[in-house]
């Protein structure tokens, strides 16, 4: 009994293997576009984020200016009746400096640039001439100013906000000012460093020299650094956010806006690892609620696999034993309840039925040309003994290829072994796919055509004698063949040899009428001799 060697994988573990990769493929897909989706939700909130409260600051400050300088110009309105009255100039810069806590000291400045009075008196700068790079600039200019960051003359870090005073009759007597310490405690100081941070984001202050002028670490106040954004880019758009990378290579998310009134930029950065920090919890928590439908799915298709594997592993447990007597009606029993098995299940009926027929016999007995991989003589009486006990008619071809002994003379045994090749395919491309070719021996050929009636049959010899006259050979050229035609039918007296005798008297007919053409034998009672030319 034939035995098949089993293979290690059936096609229920294949399919399982199968699903089982789906469900990971497809959970970690899931996984991986969740992860991207809510990182770029939380690096964008984050940047949206930074930009407002950068600009909600931004916004505080330049309206804290305003109101500086609006209580400054007040000022400036009351003392343009003149700075002569020391006890009026004290009590103004007195008020200004303790009714809004808007400045660390105020100061009044003729135009000489003296001191007339201060607030506090502490400073004991009152008759002193100040020679600041902001008091110049007040002095200079003669209007309203919110200074660069520099060193007073008391030595403190400061921005400095002053205002003209002007006379009622439009003499410039000097200027009102009022100075925001920087690395001191400040009215800026409480505006900026309300909000307390405890993930790593940072806040700070610079001008538009990247002159930082609040920072959280004191430290860093007064310094010049690395802005990581750029000035044309601040300059450019009044506020905005971007992803950008430290010195140290730290990735951050920042905010910016700036202040117009004094040409600043407010700064927010957030580290992007204290960002994405929530998306782990937030990976385990869609793996949690995951995990269950894909066991539950993993389960179901483990039912389906064996279902759907269960026909197929009959029918090639069946395949194994195509030899016992039993196996087709075993075979249908088999349950396919699917297109393939069904299918399937048919071929092997089929298969069977051939097999035991007289055909599968003579398939396996039949001998090929080594040369040509056509039927040998042998394999020819073989088809014919099927068509004769199957009642088959038929048409019978036999050709010769002409002059081919003047080939081998001229050209060699390799070159005929070559025209014959060529012959041969050229034989199997003009046939019908039913039709059988054979090589009767030498550069003798014999075609078989199933079926065929006196017009298919000439039809068939014309088509094959012109696809060889017509194919090249090197270094031959070009050959012609002549060709027999004679037919064979259960209902008349002739045996098949009689009628391949006709097909070869037909085919020396046609040598004889010149070559390079096709004969008809006429069956009648007269010798087969008799046949019919047909022009080339």
């Amino acid at each position: 009994m034939l035995r098949l060697k089993r293979p290690k994988t059936d096609l229920r573990t294949l399919i399982t293997l199968l699903a089982v990769a789906s469900i990971v493929i497809t959970l970690a897909n899931s996984l991986y576009a969740s992860w991207r989706v809510q990182r770029d939700v939380l690096i964008g909130n984050t940047l949206e984020s930074n930009r407002v409260y950068a600009t909600k600051l931004a916004s505080t400050t330049e309206v804290f200016f305003q109101l500086a300088e609006s209580q400054l110009s007040y000022s400036a309105k009351v003392l343009g009746d003149g700075l002569d009255n020391d006890a009026t100039l004290q009590n103004e810069v007195d008020r200004l400096r303790e009714q809004t806590n808007s400045f660390n000291s105020v100061v009044i400045v003729d135009a000489n640039g003296w001191v007339r009075a201060i607030s506090p008196e502490s400073l004991m700068l009152k008759g002193m001439h100040l020679s600041s790079s902001a008091a110049k600039q007040a002095l200079k200019e003669r209007k309203p100013l919110i200074s660069q960051p520099s060193l007073s003359a008391a030595n403190n870090l400061l921005v400095f906000v002053s205002w003209p005073v002007w006379s009622k009759t439009g003499s410039y007597l000097g200027y009102v000012g009022g100075s925001i310490y920087l690395k001191k405690k400040s009215i800026l100081n409480v505006l900026l460093g309300e909000q307390f941070y405890r993930d790593g984001s940072t806040l700070y202050v610079i001008d538009g020299k990247n002159q930082v002028l609040y920072h959280q670490d004191r430290q860093m106040v007064g310094k010049i650094i690395d802005p990581l954004i750029s000035n044309a880019t601040r300059s450019k758009s009044g506020n905005g956010n971007q992803k950008v990378t430290t010195e140290n290579g730290e990735s951050m998310l920042a905010g910016y806006a700036n202040v117009p009134i004094a040409g600043w930029t407010i700064v927010t950065l957030k580290p992007t690892q204290a960002t994405l920090a929530p998306l782990n919890s937030l990976l385990l928590k869609v793996l949690k609620h995951s995990v269950p439908f894909a066991l539950l799915t993993l389960i179901i298709a483990l039912i389906l696999a064996q279902r759907i594997a269960l026909p197929l592993w009959q029918l090639a447990r069946k395949a194994s034993q195509m030899d016992t007597q039993s196996v087709s009606k075993e075979i249908n029993g088999i349950r396919s309840w699917y297109y393939e098995a069904s299918q399937i299940k048919r071929a092997m009926l089929a298969g069977i039925a051939l097999m035991q027929d007289k055909i599968g016999r003579l398939k396996s007995e039949v001998q090929t040309d080594p040369m040509t991989g056509l039927l040998n003589r042998r394999g020819l009486n073989a088809v014919l003994d099927y068509f004769q006990t199957t009642r088959q008619p038929f048409a019978v071809l036999a050709l010769d290829i002409d002059y081919f002994k003047r080939v081998n003379d001229t050209f060699g045994h390799d070159a005929g072994d070559r025209v014959i090749l060529a012959v041969a395919r050229q034989l199997e491309q003009g046939a019908r796919q039913t039709d059988v070719i054979c090589r009767n021996g030498g550069e003798e050929f014999m075609m078989i055509l199933p079926g065929a009636d006196r017009d298919v049959a000439i039809t068939i010899a014309e088509r094959v004698r012109k696809r060889i006259e017509q194919f090249p050979l090197d270094p031959v050229g070009h050959i012609t063949t002549s060709i027999g035609v004679a037919f064979w039918s259960p209902d008349t007296n002739s045996s098949m040899d009689d009628t391949l005798k006709q097909a070869d008297d037909a085919l020396y007919q046609a040598k004889n009428a010149g070559r390079n053409q096709v004969v008809v034998a006429r069956i009648t009672a007269e010798p087969p001799a008799v046949a019919q030319v047909l022009p080339q």
